[in-house]
């Protein structure tokens, strides 16, 4: 299923290539592929409103040359 707004476009499978379902989401403006397991989903059902604005702010991963890898 693909779903899209004026600031993303994904494409959303169910992934059972895994050790168990997951779901596959891509983003279709870069191919980045990233897997979220059922624990991960009920997390995010789980979260308080705004839980996610860090991670929603693009200029903290994907707008960022990339650097030498955290250690």
């Amino acid at each position: 299923m693909e779903l899209a707004s004026e600031f993303a476009a994904v494409d959303v499978r169910l992934d059972e290539d895994g050790n168990g379902p997951r779901l596959r989401i891509e983003d279709l403006r870069t191919g980045q592929v990233g897997y979220l397991d059922p624990l991960e989903l009920e997390t995010l059902a789980w979260l308080p409103e705004g839980g996610l604005h860090k991670v929603l702010d693009p200029s903290h991963h994907r707008w960022r040359e990339p650097g030498p890898a955290a250690g």
